[in-house]
């Protein structure tokens, strides 16, 4: 008898789940009525909060609608009622005018038979410190280390009650099943997620592909990906991201793409932290323009990745490839300049910009080019940095198995942002950053592999901590949690504007004073490190009638933005990369002062005071 790998793999699935069972019919997907609710996400946002439950299949003649209610006055009142969509079984829920500066019991209801409680909380905005905890590839198979419960980083999280998380891809890894990895994703993660506001965007794997390079929803023949487009039926594509991103804030633009798959780059603001949710792969280039134009170099066709040292970078860097598309680029513009009740800002992407890895799978040769990062093209890489720099944001990713925390450089290195790439959850397929040199201008005593590189297409980066695997790792096929596996935390200092980024392993106690993170980690930055103009022009120094007051800087004759902050006191001192006339823009809303004409030299010394009403 021959039994197929999909059915070895529903074996497994049912030996994992204990809430499954075969009871009726051997049906897989079958749980008891008061089961039927799984988990919940949400997100408040503007006022307005978003919640999606996530149900196991209904049966029979269950009722294909679910209630919300909240706990007011010592009783439950229903306050929404919404359809269960299928396929998917998800039951999205919208409330216009939530007050969010108080924390309320909710529970979703399913034929006043299966009830699912949790918290929606509080926005933090008055708290000096804002906590993100960053997780990424979630993986359910065995032999990826999907079979090692997630307890210990559930129990972290209850103990530090992070005010946001950011699940920055690949929760689910099976490329055909999406609906019962997901629920198996809920279960593993739903007794943090159902009480703290959750961002998710899905990944590669999620969609059911090996890569991704979404190249505006056009179809894809093969599941590598690298054609460019997607692969599966679009109702595939749109169930994943109903599932995983329909409690998001509403998207920038709804326009859907190619197919009629739907897009979700939006922002949040929570806390006073305004986050910019980016899926930079949807409008990624394929490779079948630049492997079209370099046959010399391709001659089997596309390829994910290079591993030949003498081919030319630059030849790599094609004018029509894209990273983000247009309307990202101008989300981006737009999102620069609104700093309504945000103090800070961070882009979060599924990948970082840059390729911080130079071995992967086994440490046996160096990978020179990875299509697969965020530093291919170049030219779409840069426009994206230098348009990020303006708000003087951080990016938080996931991705690359490989912890890593770097500084971008687009025409110098370390002139704009920090990127922090956290670990996988559970971490099989290695990657390292271990370069034949050692950086140059690395900080005294620090790792051979910190510094400032080029990655494999030329980009300029400053690296200042990476999470590699030991050799002997490669070897280790037990407990895959050995295998520089963990997750991140983001702290956010309001009061000082600074950012912190941890690096913490798995199956340890973070509240133990004795437990260490990953060699290089805490590192702290200032708000303002993510665009340090070190070689530029000063404008005047601005003595600002009012402290913590919006300042932007736009050229005087494109109106192009170069800058915008929330600045912390009344005393700033804007810089920018060239000479020239820019318009100062101060404070905001009625009381925004505009001033003309305001000259850039190498040094100012002069003092502008600033009056708002």
């Amino acid at each position: 008898m021959i039994i197929s790998y999909r059915k070895i793999l529903w074996v497994f699935f049912l030996l994992a789940i204990p809430h499954y069972s075969t009871a009726q019919n051997g049906h897989p997907n079958h749980v008891k009525p008061e089961d039927r609710i799984c988990f919940a996400l949400y997100t408040v946002h503007e006022n307005t909060l978003k919640l999606t439950a996530q149900l196991y299949p209904i049966e029979n003649f269950e009722p294909f609608e679910v209630i919300l209610q909240i706990f007011e006055n010592e009783k439950w009142i229903t306050i929404d009622t919404t359809e269960i969509i299928y396929p998917g079984y998800t039951a999205p829920f919208r409330i216009e005018n939530w007050d969010d500066t108080k924390e309320v019991k909710y529970r979703v209801v399913h034929n006043n038979q299966a009830f699912y409680d949790g918290l929606i909380r509080k926005n933090p905005m008055d708290n000096d410190e804002f906590v993100m905890a960053s997780l990424s590839c979630n993986s359910v198979y065995p032999q990826h280390g999907g079979d090692i419960s997630k307890e210990d980083i559930v129990d972290n999280l209850k103990r530090i009650q992070p005010d946001l998380l950011f699940f920055s891809g690949d929760q689910v890894y099976d490329h055909s099943e999406h609906l019962a990895y997901w629920l198996k994703f809920g279960r593993d993660f739903g007794d943090i997620i159902r009480s703290t506001p959750t961002i998710c965007i899905p990944d590669d794997h999620d969609i059911g592909q090996a890569n991704l390079w979404g190249e505006s929803g056009k179809k894809e023949s093969s599941r590598r990906g690298h054609l460019g487009g997607y692969y599966m039926p679009v109702e595939y594509i749109r169930e994943v991201e109903r599932a995983q991103t329909s409690h998001l804030p509403d998207p920038f633009d709804p326009t859907p793409i190619e197919q009629g798959i739907g897009v979700y780059y939006t922002d949040l603001n929570w806390g006073g932290i305004s986050f910019a949710i980016l899926e930079d792969r949807k409008f990624k280039s394929g490779l079948v323009d630049l492997a079209t134009q370099n046959p010399e170099i391709f001659p089997e066709g596309p390829s994910e990745a290079l591993f030949d040292p003498d081919v030319d970078a630059r030849r790599l860097d094609i004018s029509s490839a894209k990273l983000l598309g247009d309307r990202q680029l101008q989300f981006l513009e737009h999102w620069t300049t609104d700093w309504e009740n945000a103090t800070m800002k961070t882009v979060l992407s599924q990948t970082i910009f840059v390729q911080a890895n130079n071995y992967t799978g086994k440490h046996d040769r160096p990978i020179i080019n990875d299509f697969d990062t965020n530093g291919w093209p170049q030219a779409g890489r840069n426009r994206a940095l230098s348009t990020i720099r303006k708000s003087f944001s951080p990016m938080i990713a996931g991705d690359q198995h490989l912890a890593t925390v770097v500084q971008h450089g687009v025409q110098n290195w370390g002139d704009a942002g920090y990127s922090f790439a956290s670990p996988a959850i559970a971490n099989y397929w290695l990657r390292w950053w271990d370069p034949s040199e050692e950086g140059k201008n690395k900080a005294p005593d620090a790792p051979y592999y910190t510094g400032e590189f080029y990655d494999g297409f030329q980009n300029k980066m400053t690296v200042l901590a990476v999470a590699n695997p030991s050799l002997e790792e490669i070897k280790e096929g037990g407990k895959l949690s050995t295998r520089v596996a963990g997750y991140g935390l983001v702290r956010y200092n309001k009061k000082d504007r600074t950012i912190t980024f941890e690096c913490w392993g798995r199956n340890i106690d973070i509240t133990d004073p004795n437990s260490q993170q990953y060699e290089g980690w805490p590192i702290t930055i200032s708000q303002t490190d993510n665009f340090n103009i070190q070689d530029g022009y000063e404008l005047p120094m601005l003595m600002i009638s009012r402290e913590n007051q919006v300042v932007t800087v736009r050229d005087s004759y494109t109106n192009e933005v170069m800058s915008s902050i929330r600045v912390n006191g009344k005393a700033y001192k804007p810089k920018v990369l060239n000479a020239g006339s820019y318009t100062l823009e101060v404070g905001e809303g009625i009381s925004q002062k505009r001033i003309y004409g305001v000259m850039a030299k190498k040094r100012n010394t002069e003092k502008l005071k600033v009056e708002l009403e």
